[in-house]
């Protein structure tokens, strides 16, 4: 994305240490020069580049800033730091997303290899053991710790009973979408997830729920093509019951680290209130987290794909009114003042993100 083309007339980006500011009635569109500190001052984003639910350069796709750009960039509503030091990442639910998706995003995206820009290339992602091609990848396996809260969540969606309402994702690990995996065998590089870190609280109740989800890797089209959810602290997504105490609170600090040594995924979820949760799935197999034969996966689950880590604010309160499972029709307006006095987005700080060789 060229970043000129990013100061925009409405709203601010901040570049070096000017912040260019509009918008407003005053004629003269003042210039105030000032010290921005960029997230890439506190945090390590050497091995990351980001998507934001804008569309500065008028292209018809969403805004991404590169590995380099990032060093100097922030956005003063879904991607800065507070008066903490700590990295904010803000979502609303109806602005512009990736084409392949309905939901709004304001996330990190790993690339190993910060000298080349194709997000595709072997060199920036990693595998895991089994894969016959591992060699060619950036590593083999690989290990994301991360600290954070939960500021805020989506409160109107026009269809509640859909799972993903009131949820955020707050770090993933994404597969490649390959068609040259695809044609290797059915199952491959179909871009599912093989984790996705979820945070859901329902408007009326006091705590909310962290859950993780495993998506079995079949074609778009299998109807087994689903996500399997395991519970943290709380619920998973399909219980509507209050979780009380057992769950987390909006504003209440929990870490969460995703280390893949081999084949096998290990997570830990660790609060000071709750003590640690542990799981391990293997990603080369058909065997679930509990230990059991999941015969509607793929039997050699994410061994032929390429992954790399996620991790933000990517909102899951789409605004999309239709029958599939992911459409809550929730409320927004695409105007983010207006969303966010409404209450129509997602918000999550992150005070630690840390990402490396698995360990």
């Amino acid at each position: 994305m060229n970043l000129k083309k990013m100061l925009a007339p409405c709203g601010a980006i901040a570049l070096s240490t000017i912040v260019l500011s509009g918008c407003n009635d005053d004629s003269s569109k003042k210039i105030e020069e000032q010290k921005v500190m960029f997230p890439a001052e506190k945090f390590d984003l050497s091995k990351w580049k980001i998507a934001i639910p804008t569309d500065a350069d008028n292209n018809g796709k969403v805004d991404e800033v590169s590995v380099k750009a990032m060093q100097s960039f922030q956005h003063p509503d879904y991607f800065y730091l507070n008066s903490e030091g700590h990295m904010v990442f803000s979502a609303p639910n109806k602005a512009f997303t990736t084409p392949n998706s309905s939901n709004t995003r304001s996330e990190l995206h790993q690339l190993l290899d910060s000298a080349t820009a194709d997000a595709k290339a072997p060199s920036n992602n990693f595998t895991v053991k089994s894969n016959k091609r591992a060699s060619e990848f950036g590593q083999i396996g690989g290990n994301l710790q991360a600290t954070l809260n939960v500021n805020h969540v989506a409160k109107r969606a026009g269809n509640p009973e859909k799972f993903p309402a009131y949820s955020v994702v707050v770090g993933q690990i994404h597969a490649g979408k390959d068609q040259v995996l695809i044609a290797e065998g059915e199952g491959y590089g179909w871009g599912n997830e093989p984790l996705k870190i979820y945070f859901k609280k329902f408007p009326e109740h006091e705590y909310g729920s962290v859950f993780w989800t495993y998506e079995r890797n079949l074609a778009k089209k299998n109807p087994a093509r689903t996500d399997i959810a395991y519970p943290v602290w709380g619920n998973t997504w399909d219980k509507t019951d209050k979780p009380g105490e057992q769950g987390i609170a909006l504003n209440e600090s929990f870490s969460y680290e995703v280390n893949v040594v081999g084949d096998v995924m290990s997570l830990t979820f660790t609060t000071a209130r709750h003590g640690s949760v542990n799981y391990e799935i293997n990603l080369a197999n058909n065997v679930n987290a509990y230990g059991e034969v999941d015969a509607l996966d793929h039997p050699h689950g994410y061994a032929g794909d390429w992954n790399f880590f996620k991790a933000g604010a990517y909102n899951q309160c789409s605004t999309k009114d239709a029958e599939g499972f992911w459409y809550a029709a929730c409320l927004g307006t695409g105007d983010w003042a207006i969303d966010k006095a409404n209450g129509d987005y997602t918000q999550v700080t992150f005070s630690r993100l840390e990402t490396g060789v698995a360990k």
